[in-house]
């Protein structure tokens, strides 16, 4: 019976060896399966050293490439081109403004009638009397205030003082002169002080 029970013992330690063969070998198992998904992995994720680094650098170098300079022919008409106006719109623009109001002629003739500051207008009542009749004239004389003006009739080609004075007030004066002199008579009045002239009138006597 003793040696029975010596050719059992061995035999009982066997499963626990087994068991651990087992374990070693899941874990080695468990180990490459590991490291075969961590590689996969790196690969697909480019996280590799020199693959990674060639990556890089493939953009950067092709992000500093530069065309090899080409010489370009220098433009030989003017660098500036000035605009020209087209000769229809010029015929247009000249005649649109034909057709402006014309009321400007009259305004103009109006404004040359009136005088302006330190000018004499003289005209006359009547173009024609009889021998020794008045002649009554009147005018302007803005910026003449209190002047004197002198009467003066066209005599032997030149002008002569005549015997009669006005004064200005207002800016207007008027008064008559009367001569028996027949045929046309040339009158104007001349300010004593500055030596300002007016237009003349003419007068037919008798």
């Amino acid at each position: 019976m003793g040696r029975v029970s010596d050719q059992q013992e061995p035999r009982a330690d066997r499963p626990v060896l087994n068991g651990l063969v087992a374990l070693v070998a899941v874990a080695v198992g468990v180990g490459l399966l590991v490291g075969l998904v961590v590689l996969v992995g790196t690969k697909v994720l480019g996280i590799g050293g020199s693959d990674g680094d060639t990556a890089a650098d493939t953009p950067v170098r092709q992000s500093m490439y530069l065309p090899t300079p080409a010489k370009t022919d220098e433009p030989s008409g003017p660098l500036i081109t000035l605009h020209t106006e087209d000769p229809d719109e010029t015929d247009t623009a000249g005649s649109g403004s034909t057709d402006e109001p014309t009321d400007d002629p009259t305004t103009e003739s109006t404004e040359s009638g009136s005088p302006k500051a330190g000018e004499i207008s003289l005209q006359a009542q009547q173009t024609d009397v009889a021998s020794g009749e008045r002649i009554y004239f009147s005018g302007v004389y803005p910026g003449g205030e209190g002047a004197i003006l002198r009467v003066q009739r066209w005599e032997n080609g030149g002008w002569a003082e005549f015997p009669a004075s006005v004064g200005v007030t207002n800016g207007t004066f008027s008064s008559y002169v009367f001569t028996g002199v027949g045929g046309l008579n040339r009158f104007r009045v001349i300010d004593s002080d500055s030596g300002t002239v007016s237009n003349e009138i003419r007068v037919n006597v008798g």
